[in-house]
């Protein structure tokens, strides 16, 4: 609303100035006649009929439900941000679950239960973009624990409460609105689990309690969202909430009277704020039917044929098997979810779960180290540019006395040792690639090329100066010059059996 002040007379002047002054006496204590500004006028509450009426609205929609956490907030927290409230690990607390409905509001669900899922999620943006893994590398470093349980004990009026073992930071309950209702909540997890540890002392990550509740569809499934809340929380090792609790509290203490005013005052009990609904489905297949239920594990495995079976109801086609190889950018969601499988990237299958071949393909260098980390991010790229590594030594070599065609304008001059044979016969070479620079790798890449079989060969010699056979160590395969070429030859073993490979 506007408003225009129209200054007539003296008389009017000197009225709206002492008005104002009386108004103004309480704003700050250097603030009189002449220290203020319109600015500063307009903010007044006598100026603000529009946000009266926004709040008078705002208070006619009451939320239906009330969730209460009995834990204290965090003094330290200045006025207008979100309270923080601070959790033992594995300590018990009560989250009261209220009927806040007006008079025949929501009538469908008198006489009914309600469900509601309790998670503990991520309060940090990056991290709810990453949970999928920081939650599976939390798992590998806690195997068997869960981030959230319910002490069914201590609860009071919840009805067949159920976690799943594929979500470890949820728990779900019924409940009838009725009735007083209480669940009681364990946090595993600590802040400090989830950030870099690279000098010590680093500060936790802040958590969210989230609650959603849902009720029952025409087919008696609780699938129709009715409520979200949550509140912000961090998590210490046991007594250390006590003890952070009572640092802020004594900081608090030594600020002055004008500071103190900056800061809202600790309460014994945590009001959740409402919220949008968690995304349920932010790491599922959205072939599955989106539901506020659990989902399963079964919806998001892929089982992968055994290559071996002879079975042909688990014979792998060519297709896939080149998908599992090399992703293709035709791939198709199932088979690049296979290729992440056989890949060792099984742990972001369900982030990729709507993911094709090219999709894969399209993300660059920096989108996978934002999305998977630095490790995971450079091995996953590396895996879908098929960028392989360089063998660290490689030699190329030829059966002895194999010679393929007779080409008589290719005339060959020279030694063995550089691959060139005296001859107008032109030899086949095969690469052997080494990585461990060892002798019974050399041993084992020549039975493979020459398909012989490695329990056959006794030793391997390097024809020497004046024909001399020297024994293969591993110290002169490492220092075998890279490119080398070499003809293989075979000799009989003095016992008869099995043979003597020559390198010459």
């Amino acid at each position: 609303m506007a408003w225009v002040l129209k200054m007539e007379d003296a008389a009017i002047e000197s009225g709206l100035v002492h008005d104002f002054d009386a108004s103004l006496s309480g704003i700050g204590q250097e603030l009189g006649a002449g220290a203020y500004s319109m600015s500063d006028v307009l903010a007044l509450p006598i100026f603000k009929q529009e946000d009266s009426a926004l709040t008078l609205n705002s208070e006619t929609k009451n939320p239906p439900f009330q969730y209460v956490l009995c834990a204290s907030t965090s003094p330290a927290v200045k006025l207008h941000e979100e309270t923080l409230t601070y959790l033992n690990q594995g300590q018990s607390y009560e989250i009261r679950m209220l009927d806040n409905r007006k008079m025949e509001e929501l009538p469908e669900i008198n006489n009914k239960t309600v469900k509601s899922i309790i998670r503990v999620v991520f309060h940090d943006r990056r991290l709810q973009y990453t949970e999928h893994q920081q939650l599976e590398g939390w798992k590998w470093n806690r195997p068997g624990d869960r981030l959230l349980d319910i002490d069914i004990p201590m609860s009071v009026g919840i009805i067949d409460p159920k976690t799943n073992p594929a979500q470890l930071n949820a728990a779900e309950f019924l409940w009838d609105i009725t009735k007083r209702t209480s669940v009681f909540v364990q946090v595993h997890c600590i802040s400090t689990e989830f950030t870099p540890r690279k000098h010590g002392g680093e500060k936790g990550v802040p958590f969210r309690i989230q609650v959603d509740t849902y009720k029952q569809n025409e087919n008696g499934e609780h699938t129709e969202h009715l409520h979200s809340a949550s509140c912000q929380i961090k998590v210490f090792k046991p007594k250390g909430a006590d003890r952070k609790q009572k640092t802020d509290r004594e900081k608090m203490e030594k600020r002055t009277a004008q500071e103190k005013e900056k800061y809202q005052p600790s309460y014994d009990t945590t009001i959740l704020t409402e919220c949008s609904p968690w995304p349920e489905n932010a790491y599922v297949n959205n072939s599955s039917t989106a539901s506020p239920a659990f989902t399963t594990s079964a919806n998001n495995s892929y089982t992968l044929p055994d290559s071996n079976s002879s079975s042909p109801n688990h014979q792998v086609d060519a297709v896939t098997q080149a998908t599992l190889d090399q992703l293709s950018p035709t791939a198709s969601i199932q088979e690049a979810q296979q290729w992440l499988h056989k890949n060792r990237f099984a742990s972001y299958a369900r982030l990729f779960s709507n993911f094709s071949g090219s999709d894969l393909l399209k993300l660059t260098r920096d989108d996978l180290v934002q999305i998977c980390g630095p490790a995971d991010g450079i091995r996953l790229c590396n895996a879908l540019k098929s960028r392989t590594v360089r063998p660290r030594l490689t030699i190329y070599v030829c059966q002895e006395s194999t010679p393929t065609k007779n080409v008589a304008h290719l005339k060959g001059t020279g030694d063995v040792e550089n691959g060139e044979h005296g001859s107008n016969n032109i030899y086949v070479y095969h690469a052997v690639y080494l990585e461990e620079m060892s002798a019974s790798e050399l041993t084992r890449k020549i039975a493979s090329v020459f398909n012989f079989s490695q329990s056959q060969i006794n030793q391997v010699y390097k024809q020497g100066p004046t024909g001399i056979h020297i024994l293969v160590t591993d110290q002169m395969v490492f220092n075998f010059q890279d490119e080398s070429c070499f003809v293989i030859g075979t000799l009989k073993a003095e016992s008869g059996d099995g043979y003597h490979v020559i390198i010459k």
